[in-house]
């Protein structure tokens, strides 16, 4: 029997391809053209984005040996809505100008769903850890 569904491999690979083709599509024209100058920050950004899409894309020919790369946007993402808007929202003074990324960042819900948390569990909580020496 196999340890993760064939539904949802697809489904971790949907999601490889919209995270990567999104990214493909918003980022990397700025990147083959540069015509365009950024600052310090943003230009780190901009290129952690196209390598992570190239790693999305990647994913969809090995869905589970690229979950790590899933769990950091697991992570990254609920860490930043924890930290960052939702002290906001509990006060009661949400800048509207957060919004449009709390949307964004919040479509991290359909990570959570597709990643097999049993398999994750089992190979990267449960499993023995690589020697030291």
């Amino acid at each position: 029997m196999r340890e993760v569904s064939l539904v949802r491999l697809y489904g971790l690979r949907a999601i490889y391809l919209l995270i990567g083709a999104g990214l493909a599509a918003t980022v990397w024209p700025g990147l083959l053209h540069g015509s365009r100058h950024w600052e310090l920050m943003e230009g780190v950004v901009q290129c952690m984005l196209a390598a992570f899409s190239l790693l999305c894309l990647l994913g969809l020919r090995y869905p589970l040996q690229l979950l790590p790369v899933l769990l950091w946007e697991t992570a990254w993402k609920t860490l930043w809505l924890l930290l960052v808007p939702f002290p906001h929202w509990r006060t009661g003074h949400v800048d509207p100008a957060l919004m449009p990324n709390v949307f964004a960042t919040g479509m991290v819900v359909l990570v959570y769903l597709a990643v097999p948390w049993g398999y994750v569990w089992k190979h990267y909580v449960r499993a023995a850890a690589d020697r030291w020496r």
